[in-house]
């Protein structure tokens, strides 16, 4: 039977980001957090898949020890177990660095027969992790995948590519990266947020990882992106519409 791990990633809503008019600069001090929204599909997939093959589906991240609200969010949208690989040098880590903590992790004798990660997070949006896990564990990658289907070990894949679909089949095991576009996450439901609360989560940290990470990453400064409208009409009659065109050829739009 499947025994799948869905990787995520506790992150920033942005929907809480407020900007300073004058300076541009993002005003942080009152936002929540939240399951990346692209880690929402990879958990809903893997549950997905145990529904129609059963099996198991285990949740795992690498946060510091205030994330731990992620736990009830991801146990709730139907993962039977939670991996919390928690400690304070866990903050703000690059991709490389949570890429060998999960790395670590995995290795103290979890058992997966597929790994599924989003494409990419909702923060740094790196598109690393996925990867470079699969390079460290030593088993096949698939990324940029919209359709998944499993069948007697082997899974096939549809991945969207900027010139069309390429469908391969991979032997299990396996890592896989998804688009968004692979399905809709659901809303758990209040029986499902409750009985969250119940499942079991195994904590690990660098006591038994040997795994302590310095932060490598620091944030110099975040700028909102700014648009300047020029805000110029034009008449709806054939003069207006070459005016139209050429000023769009004289701004670079067309040429």
């Amino acid at each position: 039977m499947l025994k799948i791990l869905a990787c995520f990633k506790w992150v920033i809503d942005d929907a809480d980001i407020k900007v300073d008019a004058a300076s541009k600069k993002l005003i942080l001090n009152h936002v929540g957090y939240k399951i990346s929204d692209y880690d929402r599909n990879a958990i809903e997939e893997a549950v997905r898949l145990q529904e129609q093959h059963g099996g198991t589906v285990e949740a795992m991240t690498v946060a510091p020890p205030t994330a731990k609200a992620c736990l009830k969010d991801a146990l709730s949208r139907g993962p039977d177990a939670a991996y919390f690989i928690n400690d304070p040098c866990y903050s703000d880590l690059a991709p490389a660095q949570t890429t060998s903590v999960l790395a670590a992790a995995i290795g103290t004798d979890i058992e997966y027969d597929l790994i599924i990660c989003g494409e990419g997070s909702g923060d740094l949006y790196a598109q690393q992790v996925g990867p470079a896990l699969a390079e460290m564990l030593g088993i096949p990658c698939v990324t940029c995948v919209n359709k998944l289907s499993y069948v007697d070990g082997e899974i096939t894949a549809d991945r969207k590519l900027e010139d069309g679909i390429e469908t391969v089949a991979v032997k299990l095991p396996a890592l896989v990266t998804i688009l968004p576009d692979i399905n809709t996450a659901r809303i758990p439901s209040l029986k499902q947020v409750l009985g969250a609360a119940k499942k079991p989560v195994h904590n690990l940290g660098p006591d038994k990882l040997g795994a302590v990470c310095d932060c490598r990453l620091r944030t110099i400064g975040i700028l909102a992106a700014t648009m300047d409208r020029k805000q110029q009409k034009f008449a709806a009659d054939t003069d207006g519409i070459r005016a139209a065109v050429a000023t769009l050829i004289k701004e670079g739009v067309i040429a």
